[in-house]
Parts: C-alpha cells; structure tokens; sequence
C-alpha cells in the first residue's frame, strides 16, 4: 500500500489554492481591461454558466439558481473538455459523488455523500438511482457505458421522492442527452493517448420534414490494458466498447413525440486484481508454481492470471416520450423497455496457479418502466406535478464455481500444514469413508477438478409509485413546496443451486466420527501437555512424545512417570469430554476448505422467497427569495428503498428461521445462517441551504443531516456476498458550490464535509459496528479548477485545469475471513477482522488539465492529461478468494493523457 505523502499533496493544494486566489483577486482589473479593447481581446463565453444553467431537477425547466435542491449540474462543455467518458470519470468534477468498480464491469458502485450500493448484486437496486432522458436503469451495469451527445449531467442529493417515481434513498444522477434539431448540424471527435487508446465518435442531426428531425449518434472507445498479465501474457483493464443511439422528434401544435433507441456493447480483459498481504496459504501457491505480484509493489501494474478474463456486456433499448398540452399543464408519459445481458468469466483466486477455473456469472436483466405525469399551475402562485410510475424487473442469473486442476494438491499441502503432517486428502478420505461403513466412498473424491458450484437465481420484481408535488407561493418571493410518494413492491425470487463439492458436504460434527475426533483430540492434549512439561513453548512431535513416554528424554524416568500418571490419562479425559463438542472439534481447522458447501434452496418449506413492501415519503420545503441574486431555503424529507435480494453464493437462510428449518427437516450438512434479503432502506434529511448569482459570481451552500434506518449492506466475504442491515446510519454535512466568470476566465471551487456515523449496526459482516465511522467516507473532498479563454488569432485558446482532493479515510471496516466463528457461523470474535482492515487507507490527488485551440470554424484541437500527478491508491480491499488470511484489492487507474481533434458544425 502506497501513503501519498503529506508534502507533495500539500504543496498542491497550496499552489491551486494560491493560484486561485491571485486570479480571483486580479480578475475585475482584467475585466475592465477587455471590457476597453472588446473587440479584439473577448472572449467566447458559453450560453449559461454558474447558476444561470437549466435544469430540469423539479421536472421543469428552471435555472439552478431558481431550484431549491442541492444539485451539481456537469455540463457538455464540461464533459467535453475533462475528457468524461463515463459516469465512473463524473466523481472527478463533483465532489460528493464518488464511483467504484469492482471484480468485473457490470460492478460499479455509485455513492452520494456516502450512501450507496448496488454493484456486485444483481438482486440489489441501487440506492443511487441513475435516470437518462427520465428512463430508468434498474442496476448499474446497464449504465456504465461511454456518455453519447449529453446535454448535461445532474446529480441530486439527498432522497428523491417526490419527483422521481422510482424512489433512490441516496439521490439521482439524471442525464440529459440533446434532443434533435431542426436546423442541419452534427459534430465529430477522434482522441488518441498513450495505452493506444483511440476514441471517436460522431453525432448528425437534422429536419426530416417541417415538424419532425433526427439524430443519429455513435461512437467507439478502445484502449490496451493497464495491467501486464505475466502468467498469459496478454494485457488487462482495457477498453473495447462501442454504441450507436438514434432519436426521432416530432413536434406539433398537439404536442411532441420523442422516440429514442440505443445499442451499446462491451468486450473486455477485466479487471486485474493486486496481491496487497500474501496470507499463511502463500506458500502452497508457491510450491504449486503458482505467482502473484509483489505485494510490496503492488502499483506495477503486474498481475498473474492462469487464463483471461472475459467481461462480455451489452445494452440495448429503446423509449417513447410523448408530450402535450391538458387543461392548465402538460402531460408527460414515458414508456420504455430495456435489456441487458452481461457474461463476465474470470479466474477468481487471482494467482497463475490452476486452483478455480472459472468463476462464470451470466446475467440477463429486462426492465419496463412506464411513467406517467402532469404540471402545471393550477391557480395563480399554485404549481402543481402529480405523477405515477410503474416497473416490471427481470433477473435471471447463472454462476459457476469450480476447481481447477491444481485445486487437490493445494488443499492437500493446506492440510498438511495445519495438522503437523498428520493428515493428508486421502487418509481424510479413507478415515470419514470407513467410520460410515463404506471405506471406499471418498477414495479420490475430495477437491477434484469440476467439482464446485452451479446455481441459477431468478428474481421478478414489480413497483408502483403514486407520487406529486405542490409549490405554493404564499407572498411574493416565499414558497411552501409539499409532496408525497406512496410505492408498493413486490419481488418474488427463487434458486436453484447445486454443490459438488464432496469434501464441503462432510459434517465434521456427525456422530460416526467421534471416534476419529477422540483421536485427535487426544493425539493433540499428549502434545501439547509433553511440550509444556519439556518447556518447549510448543507441542511435542511423535518422536518427542516417545521419548519422553520410555524415559528418554532429559526428563528421564521422572518424565515417563508424570507421562503415565498424570498427562495420558488427562489427555484421555479431556478427549472423552470433548469429542461430540463442536466448539472444540479438532476439525474445525479444516473448514476453511468448505467454502461451498450444500446450498438450501428456495423458495421452500420455511422460506416463501419473497418480499412485500409498502412505504409513504414526504417532502417539506420552505424557500425564499431574499433578493434577485440570494435566495434560501429549509426542506425535511423522507425517502425510501424497497428491499433487494441477496443473489449470491452467500445466501443464507435468517437465524430467526432456524428452528423452522430443523423442524420441516429441510436443513443441509454445513448449513450456516445469514440473510437472504435485507429490508427496505428508509431515509431523511434536514436540510438548509442558500444559493447566490450576481456579477458573475455564483454558490451554492447546503448543510445537512441525512439518515438512513436499515441501510443495505453488501460486503464481499471471500466466496460470496453478505448482503445486511444496518440498524441506522447518519450523515452530518456541508457542501458549497462557487462559480466565477471574469471576462474568459472561470473559477470554480466545491468542497463537501461529511461526518458519518453508525449508530447501530450489531450485526454487520464483521460484527458490532455501533458508534464507529462507516469506511470509505472522506472527511474533506475538493474540487478546483480553472479555465481561460482567450482570443489568439482567430481562434480561442482555452488552458483548463481540475484538481480533486479527498482526505484519508480508511477503505473498509473489516475482513470477514479473519473473524473467529461458530460452529453455526456466528461471529465470536472480530477483533483481527477489524486490525486486518486498519491499515488500509486511501487519499486522493487528482490532477486534470488541458489545453484547447477554437478556430472560427468549428474546429477545436485540444491535449489533455487525467491523473497528472501519477497519483496511486488503493481503491478497495477484500479475502483473497480459497487464501485464509491473503488480502487482496484494486488499484486506482494510472496517468494519461493524449490529444483531441473536434469538429463542430
């Protein structure tokens, strides 16, 4: 793991902030000097900028001065020139959104002010819900693609749940594409930067007749990987996607139809995965030849994988937005049907060795979303939005899991290892085989390659939202904005999982084996009591123990004596006691190599595999207008999350259900306890905030309590996901927003402070939480930038640059593969889950600039650097997959840069 140090990340914030400053204070001098020479020295200024930017935040066309909701807008100027390509590049403009992508593409994580989920899980909705042209995607990996001809991107904070019918508890990112025109135009773009990446992509609009026009865009992003793969040979992290959208607008005295279809896909190597704590397993890689990278440098971009990843997805759907006058409004319904189908296979232990081959997940998704809404004023100060929302989701899952060729020796040296020598595969073949009365059942039936985990999940979710908003201006200036969302869901799910792994069906607590448990339990007490006598500050070995058995040891007949009298027949004791206790099996130490065992499907006797909710949010607003440029506002409000299905090997029936389980005689050897589903996130906020425009000079302040009762949770365990509730999780915080236009030069400057706290979470994956600070919430994150324009022959020469800084902020709270469990797999004892996870933090620099050339012609030429300052860190951490005590992660994407020809016409 690699510490940024302090003096450099200081001195660049320093200087950014210094230069930021002496523009700021010697701007108006520079103002008034173009303003003496306009024609020769002004610059081209964008349409809107600041707070004079529409939006469409309240489902209306208002500036963001006007809408008094705490949103960042991300303009295509924006987008254009900070060489966005996707949303997971949109972190590095607004400061308190933040992306994470995981193990393959279709996982990616997206977080407002530190609320977030929805990766990794197909069965979980995002809490962050991602809209474009007001259509909704129901999970991430339908949204992760390049962003073709945006208008402009908006990201809401705080719960949505009067103006958006699918309900986000988190917030919304809303994008916004350009609609076609009626006026012949379009615009070209080809990029090339180092990794060879080549980008390009075209948009052409134009009238087909008086009342209806076109667009058509499409675009490709390909680029060699990050990472050196030294076991293939090959490359990974790459790029290699294309898309291709097309839209028809019609728009008559009736009204307009807008219809909207796109196709994009994705075939890719993702994603390497770095050796950050080789675990006590490290050395039976090894002796396999197998490799990792060096832990020590994990930023060598250098990874070992025994076969390529395949991350396969594509995207596809389209959309009718039809639109018309009714009465005093407008009418809007928005039908649309969307596919996604997403094949990612991938070598999970991350290692050259031949130990899984492969973990396989194939995923296809279907969503219908129809929404239907009114606005308008009905009465002189009284606007008015009433609107429903109706979803139909489809999940079907298959994943695989399964050994590789190399998987049975790796386990048999495990064994080896953790019994002194004195177990091997097949005498734990032979041993469980004869106490069963069958001595050849398990003869070379134990870890072979093939034998692992297949299961199917299937999941059919349905919504319905009712939901408005009244804005009622009481005086001139004052508005009482009141709302509510009522949303019904239902899911029903079911599996259809099978495990074949013989070893990992063995109860190592049946009664047939006590005699081997008494065995070993009294193999171990001679052991250790004959070290303890010796002084050896360990267990004696055989020889040791015959020694000092027969008198031949320095503890001569003294020692055989005290052997005969006092520590066989105590050794004989405690095994008697002791072999039908679970918590002191002597086998217990193998468990670690069942991590597939038998899998209780559902729905079943017990479990009915389904959800049903049903929830009411409100929205409270009081906002004034103190003067044209200040206006201010307090809002309370509530948001909501139905619940989400754990899709994962880690699925596992609630303890609550125990008993019910025994009683229907359903249960399976090994059959541990956990959750199925976590229940329905409920949110709300308080929240007061001011927003300024006069002179070129605009902010935006918001501060904020936001809390969430039953926050779902969804941590990576090593095999599977743990999919929970937190009791509940608040945030305290602050975000402010400035913007300043000098006659070509603009500044901006946004921070976010956040102070997040568990405030009950006995249960976590790792244990009780309460009272701690969730991971992976930055204190402080800081975004500045500037830019100039400046006219320089008959073009405009725009410099740009962007610096993004977040504070340390430890990556995650714990690792589950270090925590001592029961035999049921309750936590007994987190401590080293919690140390393990400690030292792992992140803190980020991020340095964006570029250099821009205008000419008159529609023709920009522009460099462009991303991460400038060669910044590394490590993004997350988790148990390295069949590695007891092994931690493994992800590393942030390295510099890069290359250079942009546009046209525009």
């Amino acid at each position: 793991m690699l510490k940024v140090s302090a003096g450099k990340s200081g001195l660049v914030r320093a200087f950014l902030l210094t230069g930021t400053a002496f523009a700021a204070l010697h701007a108006p001098a520079a103002q008034a000097q173009d303003e003496g020479n306009s024609e020769d020295q002004a610059a081209v200024q964008p349409e809107s900028s600041g707070n004079e930017i529409v939006v469409t935040a309240t489902k209306r066309e208002q500036t963001l001065q006007e809408v008094p909701v705490a949103v960042t807008v991300t303009t295509a100027e924006t987008i254009e020139r900070a060489q966005i390509r996707d949303l997971k590049d949109l972190q590095t403009v607004v400061p308190s959104l933040s992306v994470g992508q995981r193990q393959n593409l279709g996982a990616t994580n997206f977080f407002i002010r530190g609320f977030g989920n929805g990766a990794n899980n197909p069965g979980i909705e995002p809490s962050v819900g991602v809209f474009v042209d007001g259509v909704y995607r129901s999970r991430t990996v339908s949204q992760i693609t390049d962003l073709p001809d945006v208008q402009r991107i908006e990201v809401l904070r705080g719960p949505q749940s009067t103006l958006f019918g699918k309900n986000a508890s988190a917030g919304v990112i809303s994008i916004t594409t350009k609609k076609p025109s009626f006026e012949f135009g379009g615009s070209a773009e080809l990029s090339y930067g180092n990794y060879d990446a080549l980008v390009g992509k075209a948009l052409v609009t134009g009238p087909l007749s008086e009342d209806t026009a076109f667009s058509i865009a499409g675009g490709f992003n390909k680029r060699d990987g990050f990472f050196k793969d030294a076991a293939t040979g090959d490359r990974t992290n790459e790029r290699d996607r294309w898309f291709v959208r097309g839209q028809l607008l019609y728009e008559g005295d009736a009204g307009s139809i807008r219809v909207i279809g796109d196709y994009d896909k994705i075939d890719e190597n993702c994603c390497g995965v770095v050796n950050l704590q080789p675990g006590p397993t490290y050395p039976a890689v090894l002796a396999l030849g197998g490799r990792t990278n060096d832990p020590n440098d994990p930023f060598s971009r250098v990874v070992y994988n025994n076969f390529n990843s395949v991350n396969k997805i594509e995207n596809f759907g389209g959309s009718i937005e039809l639109q018309g006058d009714l009465g005093p409004g407008t009418v809007t319904a928005i039908s649309a049907l969307r596919k996604t189908n997403s094949l990612a296979v991938q070598d999970p232990d991350f290692t050259s060795a031949d130990l899984v081959y492969p973990l396989l997940q194939d995923t296809k998704i279907k969503t219908f979303t129809q929404e239907l809404r009114w606005t308008g004023e009905v009465a002189s100060g009284l606007n008015l939005l009433l609107g429903a929302f109706f979803l139909t989701d489809k999940v079907d899952q298959r994943e695989t899991l399964l050994y590789g060729t190399q998987f049975r020796p790796y386990a048999n040296i495990l064994i080896q290892g953790a019994t002194g020598g004195a177990l091997d595969v097949p005498t734990l073949e032979g041993t469980f085989g004869a106490l069963e009365g069958q001595p050849t059942k398990y003869l070379n039936q134990f870890f072979q390659p093939g034998q692992g985990f297949d299961n199917q999940f299937s999941l059919s979710s349905r919504s319905l939202s009712l939901f408005g908003q009244a804005d009622f201006e009481i005086t001139d200036g004052l508005v009482f904005t009141a709302g509510g969302n009522w949303t019904t869901d239902s899911k029903h799910f079911r599996t259809e999982a099978v495990s074949t792994d013989t070893f990992a069906a063995i109860d190592f607590n049946a009664p047939q084996y006590a005699p081997f448990r008494q065995q070993l339990l009294y193999g171990g007490a001679l052991a250790a009591g004959v070290g303890q006598a010796l002084g050896l500050g360990r267990s004696a070995t055989q020889a040791e123990i015959f020694a000092f058995a027969t008198g031949a040891s320095p503890a001569g007949a003294a020692g055989a004596t005290a052997y005969a009298t006092v520590i066989a027949p105590g050794a004989t004791a405690y095994a008697n006691a002791n072999a039908n206790n679970p918590l002191a099996n002597p086998l217990n130490a193998l468990k670690p190599l069942q991590f597939l065992p038998p899998f209780l499907n559902l729905p079943n006797a017990v479990e009915p595999g389904k959800t049903q909710d049903d929830n009411f949010s409100y929205t409270l607003r009081l906002a004034y207008d103190v003067s044209p440029s200040l206006n201010v506002y307090a809002s309370y409000a509530t948001g909501f999350k139905a619940s989400s299905v754990n899709l994962s090997r880690d699925s596992r029936p609630f303890l609550a259900d125990r008993t019910a389980i025994m009683n229907a005689g359903i249960a399976v050897p090994n059959l541990t306890y956990g959750s199925r589903y976590a229940g329905p996130e409920k949110s709300r906020v308080m929240e007061a905030g001011l927003k300024y425009n006069a002179g070129g000079i605009s902010a935006n302040l918001a501060v904020f309590d936001q809390q969430i009762e039953g926050f779902q949770t969804n941590l990576f365990t090593g095999t599977g996901f743990a999919l929970l509730n937190a009791g509940k999780q608040s945030t305290v915080g602050v975000e402010l927003e400035t913007q300043a236009n000098f006659s070509g030069l603009t500044l901006n400057f946004a921070t976010t402070y956040l102070d997040p706290k568990y405030d009950s979470f006995n249960a976590s994956a790792v244990g009780n939480l309460t009272g701690t600070r969730p991971a992976g919430i930055p204190k402080w994150t800081v975004v500045m930038g500037a830019q100039y324009e400046m006219q320089v022959g008959r073009g405009t020469l725009i410099p740009r640059v962007s610096y993004l800084y977040s504070s340390k902020t430890q990556i995650v709270e714990g690792l589950p593969g270090f925590l001592v469990r029961g035999p049921d797999g309750s936590i007994i004892d987190n401590t080293a889950a919690l140390a393990a996870a400690k030292p792992f933090t992140v803190e980020r620099n991020d340095l964006t600039a570029s250099l821009g050339y205008e000419f008159g012609n529609g023709l920009t030429v522009e460099i462009w650097g991303r991460n400038l300052l060669k910044d590394e860190n490590i993004e997350t951490i988790f148990d390295s997959v069949a590695q007891a005590g092994g931690i493994s992660g992800y590393i942030n994407d390295p510099r890069t840069y290359g250079a942009t020809a546009r046209f525009k016409w």
